[in-house]
């Protein structure tokens, strides 16, 4: 077994010591590169930006513990407004995050296994469990709309301190679209290629204006079937009612509901062999390795798998104002998922494969050897008050938010019988209407059901000393604890199992940011993270797992060093940033004694840059650029090829979408996306790709406003039709085709 002790890295300080002497100067002269850009405007320019110039640029994340504006906050933090994601055309969360370097949804799953929903990796770590709604927690392997979002925080870098306990990289934050005084009505009905199928509409009314009553309703459809996969669909409905009272007052009150009902065809991947690196699994059977590529529109499932959810979330918000000075808020939120899944499922290895002619490749099959199925059902109970205050000690200017949280999450999992046989499938014509035997799905009486309950208590602080000091610290103390129960089905008799988790979990982060001018800012931030064992309904005995309560909490660190800069009287914003974060407690088998410690490290160090808003009027643009050093500090290599790096993580990764009003009344757009290869895990696989290449994707756009009332949106996906890697899974037998080219056209109404 390969293993690596911890080393230093000389370059982070070149790396740290370039990145400032880059920010400094640009902050320093912030306010002669404004005056230059003046200079060369015309004389009849508004000073007053407008919404269109402002349609990409935020000014502050959502939630009430980022008290600064997105320039004064010490921290990598990305806000994708819907007017970004909408112009795109994406209509999932996954789809939005293009917009986000480094982060995607680079795994399909383990063995036969595919995941579902939002399976985001952020720097190097998986995300998915660290995803959130106005602020709570939102669980279950769903995949989550935009139809009924304003913006998309993507907060980078440890989130302890924020959210408790989460990925070591970072959280996502969805920010729910709510009734609001103005009144206005829109829609938008798509149709694409791949039978794609789509209508929204969002309508908001002024119920009693005296007393801020308003009302807003977005609903969505959508029959879809998937650009180059066939029989793959993508079918639901959504409906998302919010009333507000008291909106035009001291005291607000919102209470929303959201009801989510899907009915998919899943996408278990197509097999990997003929791409690169492919060599065959059977050294008796070389010329396995010289096979052609399938078709990767081929679906090697069944016709009758399915993915089923329905999703229902109830809030209520609650906002007072007891002074200019003193707010209070309190979120009550009752959330429930169910999810009902069959997938049929494959391994191309050497014991599934078969090639009954040697010399003729359409007789090969591989062998649909299991089914999985999923029948589960989470809810989550969650309330949270937060209470903020602006004072003054003396010089100092204080804005201190102070809560509480209160979680109980649940999850209950049923075990299934009889999911049915399939005969193997073509290799290179699988049929997804062959027969499929002994198919009843009875429960069996096995489950698994863990109950997770936390209590947490925050703190912020940010104190401003004269207009160039902006210092802030915060704490987090969490009690999380789990209840696990397990009831396995041995030899026709059910036996229960129990495990218990209690900890205490402790984050904090502290910053200090220097503002060189009024539109620029230089800082340092560290903060840290935890993640308990079985903090994600995966509590385990094995020795060998980090979910086993014996352990301690996975715990990371984060340091980042960053520059911030709002140029062309505040419409573009630039940012760069250099960061590591450190991750310890991980699982580790001592080669001689063979037990298992918690000695292993991992780390994930590099660069990232920002721009978003406005390069002129009529020019709007978004682009990020991400570099990536991973490394395993202490312990195993975990890439197939024996690479110290982290898996499923691009080394570089960019993002661009840009787009320009040619006239009042047209407007065209494009963008691009780069992918740097990725490492995929080790687990024994022999002959499959050890990598994936790396890709670039171009889209184009072209939006014509026809009247007040209604434009017409062209949208064109991956315009070289680049055939590409999305993901893959972790023995490198099955992959995710990359989208070919497709289109859609999108009418969109207002009234």
């Amino acid at each position: 077994m390969k293993t690596i002790k911890s080393r230093k890295h000389p370059q982070s300080r070149v790396m740290g010591t370039a990145l400032a002497a880059v920010l400094l100067p640009m902050a320093a002269h912030a306010n002669d590169m404004d005056g230059a850009a003046a200079a060369m405007a015309p004389a009849t320019t508004v000073e007053v930006v407008g919404k269109a110039e402002n349609a990409f640029k935020a000014e502050q994340a959502s939630s009430p513990k980022y008290t600064e504006k997105l320039l004064d906050t010490a921290q990598t933090v990305q806000v994708i407004k819907k007017e970004l994601f909408e112009q795109q055309g994406a209509v999932t969360l996954t789809e939005a995050l293009r917009n986000t370097p480094g982060v995607g949804a680079f795994f399909l799953g383990e063995n036969g296994n595919t995941n579902t929903g939002d399976a985001i990796f952020m720097r190097g770590f998986d995300t998915s469990g660290s995803i959130f709604v106005d602020g709570a927690r939102d669980i279950g392997s769903i995949s989550r709309d935009t139809f009924n979002l304003e913006q998309i925080d993507v907060l980078k870098g440890p989130a302890g301190t924020d959210t408790g306990r989460g990925s070591p990289t970072g959280s996502i934050n969805l920010v729910s679209k709510k009734a609001n005084m103005s009144s206005g009505r829109s829609g938008s009905v798509l149709g694409g290629t791949d039978s794609q199928k789509r209508a929204t509409a969002d309508l908001n009314t002024v119920l009693n204006a005296e007393r801020g009553i308003a009302l807003r309703l977005n609903a969505m459809a959508q029959d879809s079937g998937v650009p180059g996969r066939e029989v793959v669909n993508k079918k639901r409905w959504a409906v998302a009612p919010s009333i507000g009272f008291g909106l035009n007052g001291p005291t607000r009150v919102y209470l929303d509901y959201l009801h989510v009902d899907q009915d998919n065809v899943p996408d278990g991947g197509v097999p990997t062999i003929g791409l690169p690196g492919y060599t065959s699994p059977d050294p008796a059977r070389p010329f396995i390795g010289n096979a052609a590529p399938v078709d990767p529109e081929n679906f090697y499932g069944s016709n009758n798998d399915f993915d089923k959810v329905k999703a229902d979330m109830a809030t209520i918000r609650v906002e007072h104002a007891f002074s200019p000075t003193l707010q209070l808020s309190n979120v009550s939120r009752y959330g429930r998922t169910k999810q009902d899944y069959l997938l049929t499922a494959w391994l191309a290895s050497s014991a599934n494969f078969r090639t009954p002619v040697v010399t003729d490749p359409s007789t090969w099959t591989v062998a649909r050897s299991t089914r999985t199925v999923k029948d589960a059902e989470n809810k989550i109970l969650t309330n949270q008050t937060v209470l903020t205050a602006d004072f003054d000690t003396g010089s100092l200017k204080h804005t201190l938010v102070t809560g509480l949280e209160f979680v109980n999450e649940t999850q209950v999992s049923f075990g299934r019988t009889g999911l049915g046989t399939l005969p193997a499938a073509n290799l290179y014509r699988p049929n997804p209407a062959d027969p499929v035997t002994g198919l009843t799905l009875a429960r069996t009486g096995a489950y698994t059901e863990g109950d997770v309950d936390t209590q947490s208590l925050f703190a912020f602080d940010t104190i401003k000393l004269g207009e160039k000091w902006i210092f802030n610290g915060g704490v987090r103390v969490d009690r999380f604890r789990g209840v696990f129960d397990a009831v396995t089905l041995t030899n026709n008799v059910l036996v229960p199992a129990r495990l218990n988790v209690n900890k205490t979990l402790v984050n904090g982060k502290a910053s200090l940011l220097y503002k060189p001018t009024a539109n620029s800012s230089v800082y340092g931030m560290v903060a840290t993270s935890k993640q308990p064992p079985g903090a994600n309904f995966t509590a385990s005995s094995s020795a060998s797992s980090a979910q086993n309560p014996i352990f301690d909490p996975q715990e990371t660190t984060n340091w980042e060093l960053g520059g911030k800069l709002d140029l062309l009287r505040q419409k573009l914003a630039l940012s760069a940033a250099l960061f590591r974060t450190d991750v310890k407690n991980e699982i580790e088998q001592d080669p001689v004694d063979l037990q298992w410690y918690q000695t292993g490290k991992k780390r994930v160090q590099g660069v990232e840059l920002g721009m978003t808003g406005a390069l002129a009027s009529n020019w709007l643009v978004s682009a990020g650029y991400l570099y990536m050093d991973t490394s395993v500090e202490a312990g195993r290599l975990i890439t197939a090829n024996g690479e110290n790096s982290l898996t499923y993580t691009p080394k570089s990764s960019f993002t661009l979408w840009t787009a320009y009003d040619v006239t009042p009344n047209f407007k065209i757009g494009g963008g691009a996306r780069f992918a740097d290869e990725l490492k995929r895990g080790t687990d024994g696989a022999v002959g499959t790709p050890t990598y994936t290449e790396s890709y670039w994707v171009f889209d184009a756009m072209a939006q014509y406003r026809i009247g007040p009332n209604l434009d017409l949106r062209l949208n064109v996906y991956n315009l070289a039709d680049e055939r590409y890697v999305a993901s893959i899974n972790k023995s490198g037998y099955r992959y995710t085709p990359g989208a070919p080219r497709s289109a859609s056209l999108t009418a969109n109404f207002r009234f």
